[in-house]
């Protein structure tokens, strides 16, 4: 509604295309997802990196706070935050303060909160790496610890070399 208030029929402004409906002869668009750390139309975030649910990105800490992390994935895309029980699996790895502005890192998209920001996690992408890990060198019923598949799997590469 401020928005709409803010603008006059017939005045010029920059938006983006989100959608084309030739049927209703309707095109919709977007100003708001021009905003920096806005995800633009498709899932795409401002720099033009696309940022989807389960992907794992690069991020960068913006802004450290008691409750986790502001952070920014790529250069220049779309901005999210990390809370502090998804920074790490063990509670010791789950500290905002063992990180610093301009630390780069790689987490998980989770998801998206109401304004349509990504919301990340260091423990997603760790859990999801390690089921991966367990599904491709051995199951968890083996009795093989985690560390015990990787240890074999690192030895077949170097003997391979």
């Amino acid at each position: 509604e401020d928005a709409l208030n803010l603008h006059r029929k017939g005045e010029t402004v920059q938006a983006i295309v989100l959608d084309v409906d030739p049927e209703k002869e309707r095109i919709s668009l977007g100003m708001k997802q021009l905003e920096r750390g806005a995800p633009a139309a498709g899932g795409a975030a401002a720099g033009g990196e696309r940022v989807g649910k389960n992907q794992i990105v690069t991020v960068t800490v913006l802004e450290v706070r008691d409750a986790g992390l502001e952070v920014q994935a790529g250069d220049d895309g779309a901005t999210g935050f990390i809370k502090r029980t998804d920074l790490g699996r063990d509670r010791d790895e789950q500290r905002p303060e063992r990180f610093q502005v301009g630390q780069k890192f790689d987490a998980m998209v989770t998801g998206f909160d109401r304004s349509k920001k990504p919301t990340f996690s260091i423990k997603a992408m760790q859990i999801s790496e390690e089921k991966q890990a367990v599904a491709q060198y051995g199951s968890s019923d083996s009795g093989a610890s985690l560390g015990d598949i990787l240890g074999e799997a690192l030895k077949a590469r170097d003997s391979k070399k």
